[in-house]
């Protein structure tokens, strides 16, 4: 378990003190996929530099397994690290150095001899989907083939707890949901703990069962992702739901109920489901805004919808959605 608790980062500037992370307090289980998300500036990578220490918290404290990391010496900080690895938006893979040798770098620093080092690389460059390129090098891939060969290095010491810090911004979609598929299936099959850092809503959305919203160096919003998405409180998490504008899309209609509709992996059809519920049900919905996307044979996104009637219109409405897997739906009201 990781718990970060009343945690304050401060840097000095030309301006004086500036507090890029303010009394951020979070709790990450064993086992879980959780994001942590906000817009540029929000202080997400000085966040996951501090759970490895990279940078020295200010105040408060980083415990893993029920050990305060921020008191611990340079030699023990080191053991944790192997624990505790990360990948990164620009791969940061050893240029000079093939692709085997680029994931048995982090064995050699651990004292692993030579063949023992070979034989796990071999086995995650399997594990990667990428067995042929042991003799490659870096410049000779493409984008989501180098940051592959990232995950497997970051793999190669068995850590414990996967930082990924904006590791698929710089991949198109399609390589996108890719890295994403590999990066969940290795917390299913290793059991590792996997933080996401991303400014991508799509890639919460996909991945992570729990999220954590940053503005402004605060946790404004937290909880299990669906539930933070599909009714977002803070201003902060509205803006990632919402396009811009948004506000004049919520403006009350009379005689009308709201729902959010977020789609989780939900089975993709030819037919939309919206035209469904009003072919099967009877029931009309206006859609106010929809930001869905079909990946391989399943959506991912959301909608917010406006159901015209009285309450049992909308009680059908939304037991009719309910009805779909992995489609979780809330009424939304007047202040969301």
């Amino acid at each position: 378990m990781i718990e970060i608790k009343n945690l304050t980062k401060s840097f000095q500037t030309a301006d004086g003190s500036m507090d890029a992370l303010k009394d951020v307090s979070l709790t990450i289980e064993d086992g879980d996929i959780f994001g942590i998300i906000g817009m540029s500036g929000a202080g997400k990578s000085t966040l996951v530099r501090c759970i490895n220490m990279l940078e020295r918290p200010t105040k408060g404290t980083v415990c893993i397994d029920g050990r305060d990391i921020g008191q611990l010496s340079e030699a023990e900080l080191r053991d944790v690290r192997r624990n505790v690895t990360m990948i990164f938006q620009g791969f940061n893979l050893l240029m000079q150095r093939t692709c085997l040798k680029n994931i048995c770098f982090p064995l050699e620093l651990a004292g692993v001899k030579k063949d023992a080092a070979r034989k796990r690389a071999l086995e995650l460059l399997d594990m990667v989907g990428l067995p042929d390129k042991a003799g490659a090098y870096p410049a000779q891939l493409s984008g989501g083939q180098q940051q592959r060969i990232a995950i497997a290095r970051a793999l190669a010491t068995n850590p414990k707890i996967l930082l990924c810090d904006e590791a698929t911004s710089a991949l198109d979609p399609r390589t996108t949901h890719s890295i994403l598929e590999l990066i969940r299936d290795i917390n299913k099959k290793m059991g590792i703990t996997v933080i996401v850092i991303t400014h991508q809503m799509n890639v919460v959305e996909e991945i992570c069962s729990h999220v954590a919203i940053l503005d402004e160096g605060c946790v404004v919003e937290q909880g299990e992702v669906g539930e933070v998405f599909s009714s977002p409180r803070s201003k902060a998490a509205r803006r990632l739901v919402f396009p811009e504008n948004s506000e004049e899309i919520l403006s009350a209609v009379p005689g009308e109920h709201r729902i959010r509709v977020v789609f989780n992996g939900a089975p993709a059809t030819y037919m939309p489901l919206i035209a469904r519920m009003a072919i099967e049900e009877n029931i009309e919905a206006n859609i106010l805004f929809a930001s869905t996307k079909g990946i391989g044979e399943k959506a991912y996104g959301s909608m917010l919808l406006g159901i015209p009637g009285d309450e049992d219109q909308l009680r059908r409405a939304m037991e009719y959605l309910q009805k779909v897997p992995d489609v979780l739906v809330r009424e939304v009201s007047d202040d969301v």
